[in-house]
């Protein structure tokens, strides 16, 4: 594949892209009734970390770059929160929630990494 835009170079954001689709798979699994209420939210702020990784790549400053990383990282946590309620509500089992943890405890640090890059580019 060819790397037209700068953030497909980024590891962090093709591992970001690989978990919206990991997401989008466990949150087959859930039951039909939360189509618009769990389901949704969670593949919503999945595919917001990959979107604002793409999105800050776009803009001039390092501190517009930081902002959206910062931006990338709630939708971590976001999703982290979401899957807490999943396990609570019997959605996903503990050894799936393990598995989307450990996935996301990765992004976590390759966005600290990308905004420490950004930061000492400021410096």
């Amino acid at each position: 594949m060819e790397h037209k835009y700068s953030f497909e170079k980024l590891e962090v954001w093709k591992d970001a892209r690989i978990f919206v689709t990991e997401m989008y798979k466990l949150t087959d699994l859930f039951p039909s009734s939360e189509k618009y209420g769990l389901i949704s939210q969670i593949q919503r702020a999945s595919v917001s970390i990959a979107s604002n990784i793409a999105e800050g790549t776009s803009r001039f400053s390092d501190k517009e770059k930081i902002r959206f990383v910062e931006i990338a990282y709630g939708s971590v946590m976001e999703v982290y929160c979401q899957l807490c309620i999943a396990l609570d509500l019997n959605f996903i089992n503990n050894n799936q929630f393990d598995i989307m943890k450990y996935r996301l405890e990765s992004l976590s640090a390759k966005l600290s990494a990308l905004k420490r890059a950004y930061s000492k580019r400021m410096e």
